[in-house]
């Protein structure tokens, strides 16, 4: 009878365990994957696809989506992925946010004004341009070209964010809608600080309601807006309306000079200053970094990549973001390789390819086919490839989780740390013989970008042949070794 109950103790502690395990794999699963509604996943491993698009602005002049990453257990750094479009002649009005943004031009040019150290900064940006904005710096966009559509990539690192959404804007330019963050004070407070009548108070805060996104001295504006209507005005006249909106008290405080001036500047670069010369630099703030101007990090036959880190960039020091961009002809591979020091966010710019992503067990985490617009990331430390299509070259865009220079570890090709390691330790590890394990690890000349059999150069014959050996070899050597993952 004790035996029996001893036995049956034994039975529930067993069940209890399994139950336990089963449910705590769910658990990582489901951290994997993010809180995620399923009907956003195609299958059940491209969960590292950034699919879930949510609009938060849009107007007739234009939008903003942002690509959520729900993050987990595994993840470092939580990023999200914005995308601006805005149409000629537009402004996303004045506002600030509580996340930092690292701006990336894809298309068009745009005027950016940012209060830097209580000082008014503008930026003439162009295509390849990277531009950080800080959390809590009043900045506005616009696209002053004609005939020509901005199209903006950002980070948005929500460390500092308030948790109420992706992030929260705090628009200083507004009226019904979006709403100036001055509106919830009294129309007395405001009168007495802006020191005009309530009645032009009222005019100011209640005109606008075309939206974040506006028309600016263009016809497809829905009625002259307040913003068109300034830049109607001469100069002077709009420097002097200007004025009255923010005029100093005669001997202001020191405190409330420093709150004031900045406002003014902000509002004052936008309508005050349209007639200096394009390209021109106002202001303190750091410059832009154009990411095609610089020279690759590597290049050869097969592609080449770019690694942006604070050292390049100082701003992105204050982010602790990293920036990269890889260009792949058709037909070659990212060789397999791991990043120890971030996660990876990444943007296809042009052309499609594969990518395939590995779980720390050895299991497949993804393989999915993406194409221009489509949005990924990888984890810490997850192996991973990018392999472009035959079909053409395949270009993408990132931001990494740290600012400091990133050291890839690759595991195949030339400079892979399977070259690096040993041979008899590889040897013991794999259970086969030194000269298998070295007829496998070194049959790869190339490093970092590998070519495939199509992708060989055409004066080399010996390269699909080597190519067929290869393969044989591998064939060979996977059937004399058995490797299992718990």
């Amino acid at each position: 009878m004790g035996n029996g109950a001893a036995h049956l103790l034994l039975l529930l502690v067993l069940c209890y365990g399994v139950t336990m395990a089963v449910g705590l794999y769910r658990e990582e699963k489901e951290d994997w994957r993010g809180d995620r509604d399923e009907t956003h996943i195609d299958r059940e491993e491209e969960w590292l696809l950034l699919q879930d698009s949510k609009p938060v602005v849009k107007t007739d002049a234009g939008e903003m989506r942002v690509l959520r990453n729900y993050g987990g257990r595994i993840i470092d750094r939580p990023m999200h992925i914005g995308f601006i479009t805005m149409e000629p002649r537009t402004l996303f009005v004045p506002q600030y946010i509580d996340s930092s943004l690292i701006l990336f031009i894809r298309t068009g040019e745009a005027k950016v004004g940012l209060i830097y150290k209580d000082e008014l900064a503008e930026r003439r940006l162009k295509i390849g341009d990277i531009y950080r904005i800080p959390a809590g710096s009043a900045f506005y966009l616009m696209n002053a070209e004609e005939g020509q559509r901005l199209n903006i990539i950002c980070s948005i690192d929500p460390s500092e964010s308030l948790g109420l959404s992706f992030f929260q804007s705090f628009y200083i330019g507004g009226g019904t809608y979006p709403t100036s963050i001055l509106a919830g004070f009294e129309l007395e407070t405001l009168s007495t600080a802006f020191n005009v009548t309530a009645d032009e108070v009222t005019e100011i805060m209640t005109r606008q309601h075309e939206g974040p996104i506006v028309f600016v001295g263009d016809s497809r504006a829905p009625r002259p807006s307040l913003w068109t209507k300034f830049l109607q005005l001469k100069e002077q006249d709009r420097l002097q309306h200007l004025k009255r909106m923010v005029k100093f008290q005669q001997q202001p405080s020191q405190g409330e000079e420093q709150r004031t001036w900045s406002w003014r500047k902000l509002l004052i670069s936008i309508f005050g200053q349209e007639n200096k010369k394009k390209g021109e630099k106002v202001g303190k703030s750091p410059d832009s970094y154009n990411i095609y101007d610089r020279r690759p990090d590597f290049r050869n036959n097969y592609g080449w990549s770019i690694a942006l880190d604070e050292s390049d960039y100082q701003p992105l020091k204050y982010s602790g973001i990293g920036v990269y961009l890889v260009n792949l002809t058709a037909g070659s591979m990212l060789a397999p390789h791991v990043n120890p020091t971030a996660t990876e966010y990444g943007i296809v710019l042009r052309g499609s390819g594969r990518i395939q992503i590995v779980f720390p067990n050895g299991t497949q985490a993804m393989d999915a086919i993406v194409k221009e617009g489509d949005a990924f990331w990888v984890p810490r430390y997850f192996p991973f490839c990018q392999i472009a299509a035959r079909s053409g070259p395949f270009e993408f865009f990132g931001f990494t989780t740290s600012a400091r220079e990133n050291r890839p570890q690759f595991l195949v090709g030339a400079n892979s740390i399977l070259q690096t390691l040993r041979s008899p330790v590889l040897a013991a590890a794999f259970g086969v013989s030194e000269d298998r394990i070295n007829r496998v690890i070194k049959a790869q000349r190339e490093a970092v970008i590998l070519p495939s059999a199509s992708a060989a150069p055409p004066d080399e014959e010996e390269g699909v042949a080597k190519f067929e050996r290869v393969q044989k070899v591998i064939k060979s050597f996977g059937n004399e070794v058995i490797m299992g993952f718990d």
